[in-house]
């Protein structure tokens, strides 16, 4: 790629294949604003780059005018230089898998409502989350143990692309790791599944029979996310640069916002609105294309 480009519109499709007229109109609105590079196809039909020189600030202003809602495109803007991550730091729940496993214990225990309803609070950052989390185990006292074995079993998938996800980035080096505020009973068996190598999460406490209504402290929260991003770096003797962080809710917020490429992953409106990268319609996979990963480089474990 010729050096006078310091930036990628990375454009990744959600249900629909990227028509090759949408693709020229997305090319021409960037022709307007700056300096642009050919169309260069990550993945035909569902991912493509247009490198540019200038300001990200008016190749926005001009998609803005241009893009269709109904195309069903992620359309963001990085930098060239150090695109490709060596950490990745992932949340759980609604990342990761497609579900809020607390909510599934809780449905097990006919308090889904209850706990759901406080459980999206909490995810838009509108509850303190120590707190949140506290209030919906207190609600789980008595839930027998077999009901977490029912809902790894029967409710906890992989979201699309999570296992390529990981693979592809350590088959190039990368250093993966799950951190949620979850609980290690479902972090340990999802991490493996999903090819994680470490995992981090809150432990649910018990009295061998059921479920105590305690959670371990200290919690893993929004602090300690941003401190296993933070400690990955320094162990792994990497920069901040270096890294990609994903997740959903605002106790993702704070390592979003500091990682080298924070995304937002089908998040709360207020997370996607801070983190300034967000996947609304692809897969997982999109995190790849994101750091210049083409189709042929991606491993389909």
């Amino acid at each position: 790629m010729p050096a006078q480009f310091t930036h990628v519109l990375n454009v990744t499709a959600g249900a629909r294949a990227i028509a090759e007229g949408t693709a020229r109109a997305i090319q021409g609105a960037c022709g307007n604003a700056s300096q642009t590079a050919a169309i260069d196809w990550l993945a035909p039909s569902r991912a493509f780059d247009i490198a540019f020189t200038g300001d990200p600030d008016a190749i926005r202003a001009s998609l803005r005018e241009t893009v269709q809602d109904g195309w069903l495109l992620d359309l963001n803007i990085v930098a060239i230089e150090n695109r490709r991550k060596h950490l990745l730091v992932a949340d759980m729940d609604s990342t990761i898998i497609g579900c809020e496993c607390i909510d599934e214990l809780a449905d097990m225990a006919g308090l889904k409502p209850q706990v759901a309803a406080i459980t999206e609070r909490a995810m838009r950052g509108e509850l303190d989350f120590p707190a949140a989390l506290r209030e919906r185990v207190a609600l789980l006292k008595g839930l027998p143990l077999e009901a977490l074995a029912r809902v790894y079993a029967e409710r906890v998938r992989l979201n699309r692309g999570a296992r390529a996800l990981t693979a592809t980035m350590r088959a190039h080096g990368a250093h993966t790791l799950l951190v949620s505020g979850g609980f290690t009973y479902f972090t340990t068996r999802v991490s493996e599944d999903a090819g994680f190598e470490e995992q981090q999460g809150n432990r649910l406490l018990d009295d061998g029979k059921a479920l105590t209504g305690k959670v371990a402290e200290p919690i893993l929260g929004r602090e300690a996310k941003l401190r296993a991003l933070e400690e990955g770096v320094v162990r792994f003797g990497l920069a901040l640069s270096d890294t990609l962080a994903a997740g959903d809710g605002a106790n993702d917020l704070d390592m979003i916002k500091r990682a080298g490429l924070g995304v937002a992953y089908h998040a709360k409106p207020v997370v996607a609105a801070a983190a300034g990268t967000s996947i609304v319609h692809g897969d997982l996979t999109a995190l790849l294309y994101l750091q210049g990963y083409r189709s042929s480089e991606i491993r389909r474990p």
